[in-house]
């Protein structure tokens, strides 16, 4: 019960990131109530990306970096990133003092308690 509570949680913060700016794997984690899940954020993007029409392109790693391996998958989210004025450079990495997404409780959907 309270795993689907967390990946509901974490589907709807990831659609709250809004265009043009990111929200790393942690951040995630921590607002939708588990500060050390970076890892089960990944899991709930690798999952339910494509069911739920995420916008999985806006989560990146806690350092700003796109941690894809995949080169094909790395070069569609930075092209994905740079489409909505997200700079990235060519090694995935982009300035999380101007990017990140920083909501208060107030701007994400879902039931946080």
């Amino acid at each position: 019960m309270a795993r689907r509570k967390f990946t509901q949680r974490v589907i709807d913060l990831i659609r709250a990131i809004p265009e043009g700016r990111v929200a790393t794997y942690g951040g995630v984690a921590r607002l939708a109530g588990s500060p050390r899940a970076a890892r089960q954020v990944a899991r709930v993007l690798h999952s339910c990306s494509r069911k739920e029409n995420l916008p999985w392109h806006r989560v990146v790693g806690g350092r700003g970096r796109i941690m894809l391996r995949d080169p094909l998958a790395h070069e569609r989210q930075r092209r994905l990133l740079l489409r909505e004025g997200v700079d990235v450079d060519m090694e995935g990495r982009m300035d999380l003092d101007r990017f990140l997404w920083k909501p208060d409780r107030m701007d994400y959907v879902g039931d946080m308690e």
